[in-house]
């Protein structure tokens, strides 16, 4: 069986992926950590900034930097969760890919090579409301799904 984990830089996919390792080490079954980077996001950063400082000559300098810190900061999460997984020897993997977050995290939900999606319940906002990402692919993904408090 293999297990995805979505990863989106909260501790909701923190909680999420500790406890993947848990019902990875019981059936033995292998993890994917999944991530998915929108670059609308690095662009709706960007023009905070330049509204807020008042240097909106910048604005494509500002993407680009947002954009390579969004790569750095989320690979170095993952990195961080490997190590984890190889330290109780779970057999783990991890894919980040671009675009937009609901359909890439559905196209590989539903790739026919899971057997279960687990899922931090609220995002990287903390509200204390159920992600919007869980209230947007809730009912379209096939595998079982398994959202962590």
């Amino acid at each position: 069986m293999k297990i995805l984990v979505l990863i989106d830089s909260s501790k909701w996919s923190q909680k999420a992926a500790l406890h993947a390792i848990e019902l990875a080490k019981r059936k033995n079954a292998e993890v994917v950590l999944f991530s998915v980077l929108d670059i609308a996001e690095a662009k709706a950063m960007a023009f905070n900034f330049c509204t807020q400082s008042g240097v909106c000559g910048l604005l494509k300098d500002y993407e680009d930097r947002i954009w390579k810190d969004m790569h750095k900061s989320i690979q170095d999460e993952i990195d961080g969760i490997l190590s984890r997984y190889r330290g109780e020897k779970v057999r783990c993997s991890s894919k980040i890919v671009e675009g937009h977050i609901r359909d890439e995290v559905l196209r590989e939900a539903n790739s026919g090579e899971y057997g279960l999606v687990v899922m931090g319940a609220f995002g990287k906002s903390g509200k204390a409301r159920l992600s919007s990402l869980l209230e947007e692919i809730g009912g379209a993904v096939r595998p079982p799904l398994l959202v962590v408090r």
